[in-house]
């Protein structure tokens, strides 16, 4: 069988058949099929994002339906170009917004977007203060986005000021361009799950524009704990077992009382950043430290009543 080198090259994928054939498809995804794991690039892309589990299996429906559609179109078949609108309800923290960057890449890289660049909006980028206005700001934050992603963060704003409000205009005017570019435009809407719901009835065409709705859920402790250990191993930071401890301890009440302003993997990153501040004062203050002692946080250094 031929190696399988040159990963990325010249937008292309490389099938390997069970003939020992490799077939070159122009125009189409930097992604190669692997016979043993046709989704190894994806699982490595996704390798660092904890949970997701029904993202991460959304995306991979997503790659082999290219995949296939190639295969289909080998044979004259139909290959119809596919939807990908996407609609994330989830709390604070739960990734979306990084979610939302990570799959402008991975788009590109499947040769979904032409561009693959990735522009955030919230509600005064789109909505205007005079008849008008808003269906222009709208339409150029749109073409601005063109070849990648439009992510709206809160889209439910947009509707929050009822029937005159001019947030309506540039709803409807989303949804024609989600008809009219979907074929180098991907919109993303996100928001927290209770108001996304709540906005979906307030428009009960828009929910039907979306073929992909998905949860982002709070973490479990489990999870969290893995996501301090990892935003702490990428800041070159170990914490101590009786940090650990600490640290799963404290996680666990906040998930008890599941607060509804508990800011999931950001909370996290504040823990982390607050406790490598207290860990550089402790070592100033002791003034003697080896080289164990400028990598793990200790449950001294974490503090947490403070951030309670």
């Amino acid at each position: 069988m031929e190696s399988q080198k040159n990963r990325y090259k010249n937008s292309q994928i490389n099938i390997i058949l069970h003939e020992n054939k490799k077939i070159k498809s122009e125009n189409s995804t930097n992604f190669r099929y692997i016979e043993n794991n046709p989704f190894k690039n994806i699982d490595e892309e996704f390798s660092t994002f904890i949970g997701m589990n029904k993202l991460k299996s959304t995306i991979k429906e997503i790659y082999a339906t290219i995949v296939i559609n190639e295969k289909r179109n080998e044979l004259g078949l139909k290959n119809t170009k596919q939807v990908l609108h996407m609609l994330f309800k989830g709390n604070p923290g739960t990734g979306k917004t990084t979610v939302a960057r990570k799959l402008a890449k991975l788009y590109f890289d499947m040769n979904l977007l032409s561009k693959g660049h990735f522009i955030e909006a919230e509600r005064a980028d789109l909505v205007g203060e005079y008849i008008g206005q808003t269906a222009q700001k709208t339409r150029a934050m749109i073409q601005k986005a063109m070849g990648g992603i439009l992510f709206i963060d809160e889209a439910y704003s947009l509707a929050r000021g009822g029937e005159k409000d001019f947030g309506k205009e540039a709803i409807d005017t989303l949804v024609k361009h989600m008809e009219d570019n979907h074929n180098d435009f991907v919109l993303i809407l996100a928001g927290y799950p209770h108001e996304m719901d709540r906005f979906l009835r307030l428009n009960p065409g828009l929910k039907s524009r979306f073929p992909f709705i998905l949860n982002f859920e709070d973490y479990e402790v489990d999870e969290l704990l893995k996501i301090a250990k990892q935003m702490a191993a990428q800041r070159e930071y170990k914490l101590t077992k009786e940090a650990e401890w600490e640290l799963r301890n404290h996680l666990y009440k906040k998930t008890q009382e599941r607060l509804t302003n508990f800011a999931n993997a950001r909370y996290i990153r504040n823990v982390i950043e607050h406790s490598i501040r207290l860990h550089a004062v402790r070592l100033l203050e002791q003034d003697r430290y080896s080289s164990d002692d400028l990598i793990y946080l200790t449950a001294r250094d974490l503090q947490l009543n403070e951030l309670s």
